[in-house]
Protein backbone atom coordinates (compact mmCIF):
# COMPACT_ATOMS: atom_id res chain seq x y z
CA UNK A 1 0.00 0.00 0.00
CA UNK A 2 1.54 3.25 -0.80
CA UNK A 3 0.69 6.15 1.42
CA UNK A 4 1.50 10.06 1.07
CA UNK A 5 1.13 12.98 2.94
CA UNK A 6 2.46 16.49 3.32
CA UNK A 7 4.38 18.24 5.41
CA UNK A 8 5.37 21.86 5.78
CA UNK A 9 8.69 23.77 7.28
CA UNK A 10 8.54 24.49 10.70
CA UNK A 11 10.23 28.02 11.07
CA UNK A 12 8.76 28.86 14.48
CA UNK A 13 10.33 26.44 17.54
CA UNK A 14 10.07 26.29 21.16
CA UNK A 15 7.13 25.36 23.97
CA UNK A 16 4.58 28.14 22.90
CA UNK A 17 5.29 28.40 19.46
CA UNK A 18 4.21 24.59 19.45
CA UNK A 19 0.95 25.00 21.91
CA UNK A 20 0.21 27.72 19.77
CA UNK A 21 0.65 25.31 16.39
CA UNK A 22 -1.37 23.03 18.29
CA UNK A 23 -4.18 25.50 18.96
CA UNK A 24 -4.32 25.82 14.95
CA UNK A 25 -4.37 22.81 14.29
CA UNK A 26 -1.07 21.96 13.70
CA UNK A 27 1.28 18.76 14.87
CA UNK A 28 4.70 19.94 15.24
CA UNK A 29 7.45 17.46 13.83
CA UNK A 30 11.29 16.53 12.78
CA UNK A 31 12.76 15.31 10.11
CA UNK A 32 16.14 13.59 10.13
CA UNK A 33 18.65 11.21 8.74
CA UNK A 34 20.07 9.84 5.86
CA UNK A 35 23.09 11.77 6.46
CA UNK A 36 21.31 15.25 5.83
CA UNK A 37 20.62 17.73 8.84
CA UNK A 38 17.47 17.46 10.90
CA UNK A 39 14.53 19.57 9.42
CA UNK A 40 11.68 20.45 11.96
CA UNK A 41 8.11 20.33 10.19
CA UNK A 42 4.46 20.49 10.89
CA UNK A 43 1.68 18.34 9.41
CA UNK A 44 -2.19 19.25 9.54
CA UNK A 45 -3.79 17.41 12.55
CA UNK A 46 -6.79 16.00 11.45
CA UNK A 47 -4.58 14.55 8.24
CA UNK A 48 -2.53 12.89 10.46
CA UNK A 49 -4.57 11.37 13.34
CA UNK A 50 -6.20 9.59 10.32
CA UNK A 51 -3.72 8.31 8.88
CA UNK A 52 -2.16 6.99 12.62
CA UNK A 53 -5.14 4.91 12.59
CA UNK A 54 -4.28 2.85 9.47
CA UNK A 55 -2.21 0.32 10.93
CA UNK A 56 0.33 0.49 7.31
CA UNK A 57 1.37 4.08 8.23
CA UNK A 58 2.97 3.01 11.37
CA UNK A 59 5.16 -0.32 9.17
CA UNK A 60 5.43 1.40 5.71
CA UNK A 61 7.95 3.46 3.80
CA UNK A 62 5.77 6.46 2.87
CA UNK A 63 6.00 9.63 0.22
CA UNK A 64 6.46 12.58 2.02
CA UNK A 65 5.77 15.73 -0.05
CA UNK A 66 8.12 18.57 1.96
CA UNK A 67 8.43 21.96 -0.29
CA UNK A 68 7.00 20.46 -3.38
CA UNK A 69 10.18 17.52 -3.50
CA UNK A 70 9.04 13.92 -2.48
CA UNK A 71 10.85 11.66 0.00
CA UNK A 72 10.55 8.45 1.10
CA UNK A 73 10.33 8.20 5.24
CA UNK A 74 9.43 6.00 8.20
CA UNK A 75 7.43 6.67 11.38
CA UNK A 76 9.95 6.62 14.17
CA UNK A 77 8.04 8.05 17.44
CA UNK A 78 4.41 9.64 18.13
CA UNK A 79 3.71 11.66 21.15
CA UNK A 80 0.01 11.53 22.52
CA UNK A 81 -1.42 13.75 24.93
CA UNK A 82 -2.23 11.85 28.29
CA UNK A 83 -6.21 11.57 27.89
CA UNK A 84 -7.02 13.61 24.79
CA UNK A 85 -6.79 12.48 21.18
CA UNK A 86 -4.65 15.22 20.38
CA UNK A 87 -0.67 14.20 18.79
CA UNK A 88 1.68 16.26 20.60
CA UNK A 89 5.14 15.39 18.33
CA UNK A 90 6.06 13.80 15.66
CA UNK A 91 9.23 12.07 14.23
CA UNK A 92 10.25 10.98 11.11
CA UNK A 93 13.45 9.07 9.57
CA UNK A 94 14.81 9.67 5.94
CA UNK A 95 14.81 6.64 3.84
CA UNK A 96 18.37 5.37 2.36
CA UNK A 97 17.30 2.71 -0.13
CA UNK A 98 20.61 0.66 -0.17
CA UNK A 99 20.93 0.68 3.81
CA UNK A 100 18.90 -2.07 5.79
CA UNK A 101 16.16 -0.65 8.19
CA UNK A 102 15.20 -1.89 11.74
CA UNK A 103 11.14 -1.68 11.69
CA UNK A 104 8.73 -3.43 14.37
CA UNK A 105 5.82 -4.79 12.00
CA UNK A 106 2.62 -6.04 12.98
CA UNK A 107 1.74 -10.16 12.57
CA UNK A 108 -1.36 -11.56 11.45
CA UNK A 109 -2.39 -14.75 12.61
CA UNK A 110 -4.77 -17.05 10.47
CA UNK A 111 -6.52 -20.42 11.16
CA UNK A 112 -6.50 -19.89 14.54
CA UNK A 113 -9.90 -21.71 14.97
CA UNK A 114 -9.70 -24.71 12.79
CA UNK A 115 -5.58 -25.23 14.46
CA UNK A 116 -5.96 -28.78 16.14
CA UNK A 117 -5.01 -27.62 19.39
CA UNK A 118 -8.63 -25.16 19.40
CA UNK A 119 -10.58 -27.13 17.16
CA UNK A 120 -10.02 -30.24 18.36
CA UNK A 121 -8.33 -30.02 21.97
CA UNK A 122 -10.26 -26.94 22.48
CA UNK A 123 -7.77 -24.91 23.59
CA UNK A 124 -7.03 -21.10 23.41
CA UNK A 125 -4.62 -18.96 21.76
CA UNK A 126 -1.98 -17.37 23.46
CA UNK A 127 -0.45 -14.06 21.60
CA UNK A 128 3.14 -13.90 23.17
CA UNK A 129 4.31 -11.27 20.44
CA UNK A 130 1.90 -9.17 18.21
CA UNK A 131 4.80 -7.12 16.25
CA UNK A 132 8.14 -8.65 15.38
CA UNK A 133 11.13 -6.40 15.13
CA UNK A 134 12.70 -7.10 11.46
CA UNK A 135 15.32 -5.90 9.34
CA UNK A 136 15.73 -5.88 5.71
CA UNK A 137 16.12 -3.17 2.71
CA UNK A 138 13.53 -0.25 2.53
CA UNK A 139 11.64 -2.31 -0.84
CA UNK A 140 11.70 -5.43 1.04
CA UNK A 141 9.53 -4.15 3.63
CA UNK A 142 6.52 -5.53 4.45
CA UNK A 143 3.03 -4.33 5.80
CA UNK A 144 2.88 -7.23 8.50
CA UNK A 145 4.22 -10.86 8.45
CA UNK A 146 1.53 -13.98 8.07
CA UNK A 147 1.57 -16.68 11.08
CA UNK A 148 -0.63 -19.50 9.74
CA UNK A 149 -1.92 -21.38 12.97
CA UNK A 150 -3.25 -24.42 10.88
CA UNK A 151 -1.02 -27.36 11.89
CA UNK A 152 -0.85 -25.99 15.67
CA UNK A 153 -1.83 -28.63 19.02
CA UNK A 154 -2.78 -27.86 22.43
CA UNK A 155 -0.26 -27.37 24.96
CA UNK A 156 2.83 -26.69 21.57
CA UNK A 157 4.20 -23.00 20.99
CA UNK A 158 5.57 -21.56 17.25
CA UNK A 159 8.82 -20.03 17.86
CA UNK A 160 9.79 -17.07 15.58
CA UNK A 161 12.47 -19.19 13.38
CA UNK A 162 9.45 -21.54 12.65
CA UNK A 163 7.58 -18.71 10.94
CA UNK A 164 8.19 -18.06 7.27
CA UNK A 165 9.76 -14.41 6.54
CA UNK A 166 9.08 -12.88 3.49
CA UNK A 167 11.98 -12.44 0.68
CA UNK A 168 14.81 -10.32 1.92
CA UNK A 169 13.16 -10.13 5.62
CA UNK A 170 14.80 -11.59 8.58
CA UNK A 171 14.30 -11.28 12.36
CA UNK A 172 16.81 -8.90 14.33
CA UNK A 173 19.87 -10.76 15.60
CA UNK A 174 18.96 -10.81 19.08
CA UNK A 175 15.37 -12.26 18.47
CA UNK A 176 16.87 -15.07 15.42
CA UNK A 177 19.08 -16.21 18.57
CA UNK A 178 17.07 -16.72 21.40
CA UNK A 179 14.09 -17.99 19.11
CA UNK A 180 11.35 -16.93 21.69
CA UNK A 181 7.94 -18.36 21.44
CA UNK A 182 5.01 -15.99 19.65
CA UNK A 183 2.28 -18.00 20.01
CA UNK A 184 1.27 -20.98 22.02
CA UNK A 185 -2.28 -23.06 22.12
CA UNK A 186 -3.32 -23.52 26.12
CA UNK A 187 -6.35 -24.76 28.12
CA UNK A 188 -8.63 -21.99 29.62
CA UNK A 189 -7.60 -21.09 32.75
CA UNK A 190 -10.74 -21.90 34.46
CA UNK A 191 -10.94 -25.46 32.77
CA UNK A 192 -7.51 -26.30 34.53
CA UNK A 193 -8.58 -24.33 37.79
CA UNK A 194 -11.66 -27.08 38.22
CA UNK A 195 -9.03 -30.06 36.92
CA UNK A 196 -7.12 -29.57 39.66
CA UNK A 197 -10.29 -28.89 42.30
CA UNK A 198 -11.77 -32.04 41.32
CA UNK A 199 -10.68 -35.22 43.76
CA UNK A 200 -11.13 -38.50 43.28
CA UNK A 201 -14.35 -40.19 44.97
CA UNK A 202 -14.64 -43.43 46.44
CA UNK A 203 -17.18 -45.43 46.59
CA UNK A 204 -17.73 -47.74 49.77
CA UNK A 205 -19.54 -50.58 48.67
CA UNK A 206 -20.69 -54.73 49.57
CA UNK A 207 -17.98 -56.38 51.81
CA UNK A 208 -15.71 -53.13 51.90
CA UNK A 209 -18.67 -51.76 53.86
CA UNK A 210 -19.58 -54.63 56.23
CA UNK A 211 -15.48 -54.52 57.34
CA UNK A 212 -15.78 -50.83 57.93
CA UNK A 213 -19.05 -51.17 60.05
CA UNK A 214 -16.94 -54.41 61.74
CA UNK A 215 -13.83 -52.17 62.72
CA UNK A 216 -16.19 -49.73 63.92
CA UNK A 217 -18.15 -52.19 65.87
CA UNK A 218 -15.17 -53.23 67.43
CA UNK A 219 -13.62 -50.15 68.53
CA UNK A 220 -17.21 -49.32 70.02
CA UNK A 221 -16.72 -53.05 72.27
CA UNK A 222 -13.32 -52.11 73.38
CA UNK A 223 -13.75 -48.94 74.36
CA UNK A 224 -17.10 -50.50 76.35
CA UNK A 225 -14.58 -52.89 78.03
CA UNK A 226 -12.52 -50.24 78.88
CA UNK A 227 -14.66 -47.75 80.94
CA UNK A 228 -15.85 -51.03 82.59
CA UNK A 229 -12.64 -52.05 84.13
CA UNK A 230 -12.20 -48.48 84.91
CA UNK A 231 -15.55 -48.84 86.98
CA UNK A 232 -14.29 -51.74 88.76
CA UNK A 233 -11.44 -50.29 89.65
CA UNK A 234 -13.74 -47.53 91.30
CA UNK A 235 -15.71 -49.54 93.14
CA UNK A 236 -12.46 -51.61 94.74
CA UNK A 237 -10.75 -48.49 95.23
Amino acid sequence: MKIEFTAFPRSAQGTGASRRMRIAGKVPGILYGADKQAVPIELDHQALFRHLKMEAFHASVLDMTLEGAKQQVLLRDVQMHPFRQLVLHVDFQRVDKNKKIHMRVPLHFINAEVSPGVKVGGGVVNHVYNELDIQCLPDDLPEFIVVDLIKLDLGHSMHINEVPMPKGVEPIPRLKKENPAIVTIQLPRAAIEVEEVAAPVTEITGQAAADAAAAKDGDKKEGDKKDAGKKDAGKKD
